[in-house]
């Protein structure tokens, strides 16, 4: 594991860029914990005059005072004796003549303990800060505190930031910055349990295997990652206990509004507000058919990496981790983890590689499932992993994902064609590309009962992720 800065380029240029422009900017950075936000801040940071104040639950009265002293500190002046915010900024402000960046790190637990702070930061934006050579950045965990008590429309703060980043995990094409020692198949692996965050990524080491990181930080208590799931739980939401119960019910495969409640044990009627919460944190997805332009079919999955490895591997087997036995995950991990890296495997080929393979322009990517006509009942379900569309030209790309060694395209694709024909999207107008994603075949095509055909082994997806 290395501790490096990585892939963070794009939003430090962004910020170094506003910086040079010496009038007061106001940004707002969130994300999702460990996503790495300080990390891009203290970066952002290095070389410039600044003031980094870290925000705890304490209260507005504790958090001022605490500010003071970062003021009399950089000032190198008395604490002043007001614990009046605006006269404490009021202060500061006559007191500097040079390009100051002020930092309120984890700015939503002021916001969780104190409803009047968008208010008073309004007024200090509008009546001290603005036109001044200061460059104000509230960064936050709490998505749902910042967007609510920040970015929203309803929030006395609207409308006054310059600027604003939300940080997301990093891409799979730098895990090989993380772990240069590892095989593309073996980082597939990692990310399949970690997506891209970074706190996560530290927490792996290239030279153990897969289940060897697992057990030491996720699955012993001593390690790491053991509660982070309760953790993230606790301090996002008012009803933990709640979410995990809707969480376990869509990991077991109850991915209906209905099975969901039914599953969970609550009512249908307020289900939706939960899910509702879970998306905007971004730790489930509702997914429709991708043809279907209502979404009468929806189904809801886990598409958070980490949360849908631990609702799937840990959580079942809580009551045994907690008294160190492993015997039964570990049976389970040898058994399944193959397939659910394979689902991990379709979600990474369709965000990161389908429209760098540039087969054609994609306007719209994702998945396909419906009914087989004249199939007798209990064959009529199928399945497309990757649906790509262009809907100005009429192209579709057909993909399979295949989380296997030495795999036959000829078989893969025959059954791939059947199911293309079960779509109706521009049907007998359209032009088809298919495409096949493996960790090796058995045989390459390019071309098969007259169809345009693309296969891609680990080796060609490697090539791709290379591409800018």
């Amino acid at each position: 594991m290395i501790l490096n800065f990585i892939n963070r380029n794009e939003e430090l240029e962004f910020l170094k860029e506003r910086y040079k422009r010496k009038n007061f900017e106001f940004f707002v950075v969130y994300g999702r914990r460990r996503v790495g936000k300080t990390e891009l801040i203290k970066n952002f940071l290095k070389d410039k005059k600044a003031i980094y104040f870290l925000c705890d639950k304490s209260g507005t009265v504790r958090n001022i005072e605490r500010f003071k002293k970062k003021i009399a500190e950089y000032l190198n002046e008395p604490i002043i004796a007001s614990n009046d915010i605006e006269e404490v900024f009021s202060y500061f402000v006559k007191k500097i003549d040079e390009r100051v960046i002020l930092v309120f790190d984890e700015f939503s637990y002021l916001l969780e303990k104190d409803d009047a702070i968008p208010s008073i930061f309004q007024v200090i934006c509008d009546e001290l800060l603005k036109g001044k050579n200061i460059f104000l950045i509230l960064c936050g965990s709490s998505i749902s505190m910042m967007e609510s008590g920040v970015l929203s429309s309803k929030s006395p703060l609207y409308g006054r930031k310059t600027g604003h980043i939300k940080l997301f995990p990093v891409r799979f094409k730098y895990f090989k910055d993380f772990f240069p020692d590892n095989p593309i198949e073996k980082n597939i692996e990692f990310y399949s349990i970690l997506e891209g965050v970074p706190f996560y990524l530290e927490k792996f080491s290239d030279k153990k295997s897969v289940f060897d990181n697992v057990k030491e930080q996720i699955l012993d208590k001593r390690g790491g990652l053991y509660e982070e799931v309760e953790f993230l739980l606790r301090e996002e939401l008012r009803e933990p206990d709640v979410y995990k119960t809707i969480l376990a019910a869509i990991a077991s495969g109850k991915t209906k509004v209905v099975d969901i409640a039914n599953k969970s044990g609550i009512k249908v009627q307020d289900i939706n507000k939960y899910l509702k919460v879970l998306i905007r944190l971004g730790i489930i997805k509702k997914e429709k058919v991708i043809t279907e332009k209502k979404d009468k079919r929806s189904l809801y999955l886990i598409d958070d990496n980490f949360f849908n490895f631990y609702f799937s591997f840990a959580e079942p087997y809580k009551s045994d981790l907690e008294i160190g036995e492993l015997k039964n995950i570990k049976n389970k991990f040898e058994r399944d983890f193959s397939t659910y890296v394979g689902r991990r495997f379709e979600k990474l080929i369709r965000e990161e590689i389908v429209r760098k393979a540039e087969l054609i322009e994609i306007e719209r990517i994702g998945r396909w499932w419906g009914k087989i006509p004249n199939a007798p009942k209990g064959e009529n379900e199928c399945e497309i992993d990757i649906v790509a569309l262009n809907e100005k030209n009429k192209e579709i790309i057909f993909g399979e994902c295949k989380w296997e060694e030495k795999v036959n395209a000829n078989s893969i694709l025959n059954a791939l064609i059947k199911k293309a024909d079960c779509v109706d999207w521009n049907k007998g107008k359209r032009k088809e590309f298919y495409a096949v994603f493996a960790k090796s075949f058995s045989n390459k095509v390019d071309e098969f009962d007259g169809k345009n055909v693309h296969c891609f082994d680990l080796e060609d997806i490697g090539k791709i992720l290379i591409k800018k």
